[in-house]
């Protein structure tokens, strides 16, 4: 076998390209531990920082997205969730468990908001007793 002795090489300009392709390589292999990291801390401890920030390297990845509205719903943002899980439906329709997560975001939002033909409690049951306020206006006065 012939030794090489790397002293006596000349780095030519593609050397040097391969060697800053190296280093770029490198860069990018140590960001994936990075992201799977902030995936960890999004899907286990529901950490919305860590959601943004994986989903900043991977946008389209549907479990990253999922485990996303997983944590926008525990942390009370339903129709953040909802928007978010809908996204996941669009690049993945056969994600098992998206159609559940949508309709019981769907249930909760419904029924946390008064139905529209109903006037607001608190001026029917007003309006019901008779009561008025000192602030306001009498009745014969105009604005």
């Amino acid at each position: 076998m012939r030794r090489h002795s790397f002293g006596r090489v000349r780095r030519s300009a593609a050397q040097f390209a391969a060697a800053a392709c190296l280093l770029v390589c490198m860069a990018a292999a140590a960001q994936p531990s990075a992201v799977t990291t902030d995936f960890e801390r999004c899907r286990v401890q529901a950490n919305l920082d860590a959601c943004y920030d994986a989903i900043r390297y991977r946008p389209s990845d549907p479990s990253l997205l999922s485990a996303l509205g997983d944590a926008l719903a525990r942390a009370n943002r339903p129709a953040d969730a909802l928007r978010t899980y809908q996204r996941v439906a669009a690049l993945a329709p056969n994600l098992p468990g998206v159609a559940a997560k949508i309709s019981a975001i769907e249930t909760k939002m419904s029924a946390k908001r008064p139905p529209a033909n109903s006037p607001p409690r608190a001026a029917s049951a007003d309006t019901a007793s008779g009561k008025r306020f000192s602030n306001a206006a009498p009745e014969t006065q105009s604005h």
